[in-house]
């Protein structure tokens, strides 16, 4: 089959590999269509031991077996199903496997990738190839950071720092949950302005001066987060969704020092949440559908790698047809 090779250094090359062999409570599954993730752009700079793409969708290609022909995506955490975490429906905080599909095995950067039955998710008849990944990161992880959040700020002003696919998922999401007044920061003029189309107020990248109740952090920038412990109301919350490998430092300054305030790390989302995702995606489809920006074959991957790393894309989609 053909994949994906991340040799570091900004090189990926498309090589012809063996087929995957699904093991012992596992199948195969026929890829139709991966999304392009920014966190992938680390792969990308340093290299990967194995074919990156967690944002899949396609289909169990195992005859014989109850599963064949599904569509599916993937869940990426593998989990055990017994722990306590799993017990209370925190599949994604499994204290038993640490192992994410895309990053500690093979993902959907290929043709073919073998999974854990577990972690299919069965994708509705009326959710379209192009729109189900986003399901995942883009809806998922959104959606779920925000369901953390409202016990605590069920409603206030909103400052989304970061107008990347998680951000722009996010601005749908808190109109959803209803936060009516939500404002987005990043330093790139077309993402704001896509962003505003969403419904969101423009605010200037590390402006201090007004408040909010809820930051949503979603760009994984240190001086973004550092913004949003600043900026946040007493008892608010500072929702980080972006990632960063680099250490971060805190100057504990006044602001931050002298209040109240919740700080929420939220990574991915339980299995529980796909029911609600799907509707989500029901209800505002036709804006979910913007950010589906572009689509190519194999052969054109690492062009358009290089450009979606260059946030020249939204969320394009490496597709299988």
């Amino acid at each position: 089959m053909r994949a994906a090779v991340f040799h570091g250094d900004r090189r990926i090359s498309i090589a012809d590999v063996p087929p995957p062999e699904a093991a012992c409570g596992e199948v195969v599954l026929r890829v139709a269509r991966t999304a392009l993730c920014g966190s992938d752009a680390k792969l990308w700079l340093r290299g990967a031991e194995h074919t990156p793409g967690h944002e899949i969708f396609g289909v169990v290609d195992r005859p014989g077996h109850a599963l064949h022909g599904r569509r599916s995506l993937v869940y990426i955490p593998v989990h055990c199903g017994r722990c306590a975490s799993c017990a209370a429906g925190d599949t994604h905080l499994c204290l038993a496997e640490s192992t994410l599909v895309g990053w500690n095995r093979p993902g959907g950067y290929a043709e073919r990738l073998s999974v854990p039955a577990q972690c299919l998710l069965p994708v509705p008849d009326d959710v379209p190839d192009d729109l189900a990944p986003l399901l995942l990161d883009t809806i998922g992880t959104s959606a779920h950071g925000i369901r953390m959040a409202r016990p605590l700020v069920p409603a206030g002003d909103v400052l989304v720092t970061g107008a990347g696919p998680i951000g722009l998922g996010a601005i749908i999401a808190l109109r959803h949950f209803g936060y009516e007044r939500v404002w987005v920061s990043d330093p790139r003029e077309s993402r704001v302005r896509f962003a505003t189309e969403l419904g969101a107020t423009p605010h200037p990248v590390g402006e201090l001066s007004r408040r909010f109740k809820l930051v949503v952090e979603s760009s994984g920038s240190h001086a973004a987060r550092n913004q949003g412990l600043e900026v946040v109301l007493p008892k608010g919350v500072v929702l980080l969704l972006g990632e960063n490998d680099a250490p971060w430092t805190i100057e504990e300054k006044k602001p931050i020092r002298r209040k109240d305030f919740w700080m929420l790390r939220s990574f991915y989302f339980p299995k529980g949440d796909f029911a609600d995702n799907v509707e989500l995606l029901r209800r505002y489809r036709d804006e979910y559908a913007r950010l589906v920006d572009a689509k190519f074959g194999i052969d054109a991957f690492p062009e358009a790698f290089a450009r979606f790393a260059a946030g020249q894309l939204v969320k394009p989609l490496l597709a299988f047809d």
